[in-house]
């Protein structure tokens, strides 16, 4: 996260040079570009051409919404947006041509479109094609039979997409689910051959599990008993991380905890690629009984430290686990024995939908204020077209409900690359127009090249992505007789119009990120003192996943909401500072806590269970007294006891029989008390800052303690 100060130069530096790799698989471009040509092209061979670009429509606005996941939650999202554009397009079709009435459909498809950003990008994105097709269709006012038969073509063209989405499902009944524990699997074997020397550089709480989790466990998740090893591999994979925390934090032995490490992402690099094949893992299977091995010559050989034995053993034996339910997972390996069924934590289970939507009717909401935003915007988007009579006026609000997004920095973004490569769009295609034969096939031909370079590259960089949309927007709608040379112009103008209101809407009634920031950091904190209760009480270590799972979400929801602040004009480099600072310190809490766990995962009793529980406890309690007081702007309690408590427990586990467990142990009280000590610190720092500002000498910060 960046602590430098807002600059529109380098913030406009930064939307045209940034590019990211592309990540959608070849098979899905071509898979969702033949959903979009293969209409047009039966339908210019049967002679209705007007039914191929409807259901091509309705495919090529839809496309976004096939994203990776399950089949049933695929299939699930795809439906609702192939009826959300199906209901949008009628509407359009029949009110389009009376202003008042599309008017104020235009603002309650904008309310509702931009409310549903509360449910996630992936619910979000049917609000936004809801919005599209509604003022496109709107342009083309037809009589009820012509638009239930154009409606009911465009949610045609949806279900081809999810068709073809789907199509591998008895094939490949889990696929998506082999891929997301892959990834896992292979960011583990990553971990495992580069441990981080600073403890806040590698995120403890990865966002890669909380997909994983979601994949395999959410509503829509598959069924089938090969669910029950996927379920296994997952809880595998958070143990095997712990452990691997728990080795990296270790002290002597490295040489020997450096060579065990490279087997371990050896077995686990071929468990993922085992996953990805839907095959046997053999190969897993064979670095395995090199890993027991090496093991054992390690551990007879090199080393005496029983604290290191212990974690090794416990890693070896996860791996074997791994090795075992890999050979299990998938549709060629149905395990037999059939297990209750896992189920998402509770962190990533939303609330209902109708409770959602009441907690979010109000104007301290981001989601309302988005939502507001669109209804006025869009609809005054559509007026100015139709009362200034702009040619081909839908383009003006299409690109506002296209720019407009829920926070400033993607609204800037977005306007600014939709302007740039609509302009570099619409010469390139005009170009290769010219140059190319005059004859549709050849037409087609380009627009499927286009249409394949805008979904290859719509997450890698959106301004050259727009150039290739625009290019495919340009000859399909040249099927219909607009021509390219003489409506480019209007789209050029249209474009700057609709993205200027958009950022304009932005400004007048923004949702600055800064003033929410404290809340999500304090938010973060207190999931962290939750994660670590969790961990005061050992012999409930189902909480222990449930908190863990708590804490990450917490984690990612802030990194978003901090990000979005650093991309603000306006948000003070000390704010910036506090929350880097923040996040930092607590990184490495939430890794101290992960040791804590695998230690307490590998051992049924600890030494003086009774006195490190209760001083978990307390330092539980002082992390949410932080969180209260971060979210307040107010100075933090002063905890000089947890120091001594800890000093105090250093010394009881001092007399302990188990040593190597003592030893560690006293080491983790040691980091958990300097964590909260420098938390406490840096969330005083905003209070002492703030008085200072007023010129007050009476504010004081809290010194770290020990």
């Amino acid at each position: 996260m960046s602590t430098q100060p807002y600059s529109l130069r380098a913030s406009v530096l930064q939307s045209l040079t940034a590019t990211k790799r592309p990540d959608v698989p070849l098979w899905v471009v071509i898979r969702n570009t033949t959903a979009v040509v293969l209409p047009l092209a039966i339908g210019m061979l049967t002679e209705h051409p007007e039914a191929g670009l409807a259901v091509a429509a309705g495919a090529l606005n839809t496309m976004f919404s096939d994203q990776p996941g399950p089949y049933r939650q695929r299939l699930w999202q795809l439906f609702l947006a192939s009826l959300a554009a199906g209901l949008a397009s009628l509407c359009g079709f029949l009110i389009g041509g009376d202003l008042i009435p599309i008017t104020l459909a235009t603002a309650a498809f904008g309310f509702f479109g931009g409310l549903l950003v509360m449910f996630g990008t992936d619910i979000a994105r049917v609000g936004m094609t809801s919005m599209i097709l509604l003022v496109v269709t709107a342009a083309s006012p037809s009589s009820f039979h012509e638009a239930l038969t154009g409606a009911a073509l465009i949610f045609t063209g949806g279900l081809l997409l999810a068709l073809f989405s789907v199509a591998a499902w008895p094939l490949q009944r889990y696929r998506p689910e082999r891929y997301a524990l892959a990834t896992v699997y292979r960011g583990l074997a990553t971990f495992a051959k580069e441990p981080s020397q600073d403890d806040g550089d590698v995120p403890a709480l990865t966002d890669a599990m909380t997909t994983l989790q979601q994949t395999l466990l959410g509503r829509h998740h598959a069924r089938g008993r090969a669910m029950e090893a996927f379920a296994v591999l997952l809880e595998l994979a958070e143990r095997i991380r712990l452990e691997l925390i728990a080795m990296t934090d270790m002290h002597g032995a490295t040489h020997i905890i450096a060579m065990f490490r490279a087997d371990a992402a050896r077995v686990l690099v071929a468990i993922a690629e085992a996953l990805e094949a839907g095959e046997s893992p053999e190969q897993a299977a064979r670095a395995l009984q090199t890993l027991q091995t090496s093991e054992r010559a390690l551990l007879d050989h090199h080393t005496r430290n029983d604290s290191v034995a212990t974690h090794i053993h416990a890693l070896s034996g996860q791996l074997a686990a791994a090795v075992r339910n890999a050979n299990w997972a998938g549709s060629r390996g149905e395990i037999r024995a059939a297990a209750a069924e896992t189920r998402l934590p509770s962190a990533l289970r939303g609330n209902s939908a109708l409770g959602a939507l009441r907690a979010n009717l109000t104007t301290h909401s981001m989601a309302f204020r988005h939502a507001m935003r669109c209804a006025v915007c869009l609809s005054m988007a559509l007026l100015v077209s139709r009362i200034w009579q702009l040619p081909h006026g839908y383009w003006l609000p299409m690109t506002t409900a296209i720019v407009l997004r829920p926070d400033f920095a993607a609204t800037f973004n977005f306007g600014l690359l939709r302007v740039l490569g609509t302009i570099l769009g619409l010469v390139i295609t005009t170009t290769l127009l010219r140059v190319t034969p005059h004859d549709v096939w050849t037409h087609l031909a380009l627009m499927a090249v286009l249409c394949m370079a805008f979904r290859y590259l719509a997450t890698a960089h959106y301004g050259i992505a727009v150039a290739a949309l625009t290019g495919t927007v340009v000859i399909f709608l040249s099927f219909e007789g607009v021509n390219s040379d003489t409506a480019m112009l209007d789209r050029v103008l249209n474009t700057a119009l609709g993205s200027g209101m958009a950022l304009l809407a932005y400004v007048i009634w923004p949702t600055w990120e800064r003033r929410r920031a404290r809340a999500a950091l304090s938010v973060m904190l207190e999931a962290y003192a939750g994660y670590l209760h969790a961990l005061a009480q050992p012999e409930r270590r189902d909480s222990h996943r449930e908190t863990r799972t708590g804490a990450r979400t917490a984690r990612t929801n802030a990194q978003a909401s901090l990000d979005r602040m650093a991309a603000e004009p306006g948000t003070p480099l000390s704010l910036l500072e506090l929350a880097n600072a923040l996040f930092l310190n607590g990184n490495r809490l939430a890794r101290t806590a992960m040791t804590l766990e695998a230690l307490l995962h590998d051992c049924d009793n600890l030494p003086e269970q009774a006195e490190v529980t209760h001083f978990v406890d307390r330092s539980a309690a002082q992390l949410r007294a932080l969180a209260v007081a971060l979210r307040d702007n107010q100075l933090p309690p002063p905890a000089p006891e947890l120091r001594q408590l800890q000093r105090s427990l250093s010394t009881l586990l001092t007399m302990a029989d188990d040593k190597p467990r003592a030893e560690q142990l006293v080491r983790i009280s040691d980091r958990l008390a300097d964590n909260i000590n420098t938390l406490a610190y840096v969330v005083g720092r905003g209070p002492q800052e703030a008085a200072a500002a007023r010129g007050s000498k009476h504010v004081h910060p809290c010194p770290p303690q020990g």
